[in-house]
């Protein structure tokens, strides 16, 4: 379970580090209309990540 839970952390690592690497400049304006937000907008955008997520992870397991 643990080695599970360290792959998939792992995993996400290379991934939030994909879009930086490949395109920073990108990924910075991403930042800079993110912090325009307003906080509801971010709990969405987390949310619907995350729901997202689950549902991946439900359909592939």
């Amino acid at each position: 379970m643990t080695s599970t839970i360290l792959l998939a952390f792992a995993l996400m690592l290379v991934l939030e580090g994909l879009m930086p690497f490949i395109a920073p400049a990108a990924w910075r304006e991403t930042f800079r209309r993110l912090i325009q937000f307003s906080d509801g907008q971010i709990r969405f955008v987390g949310l619907t990540s995350m729901l997202i997520g689950l549902i991946l992870l439900i359909f592939f397991s």
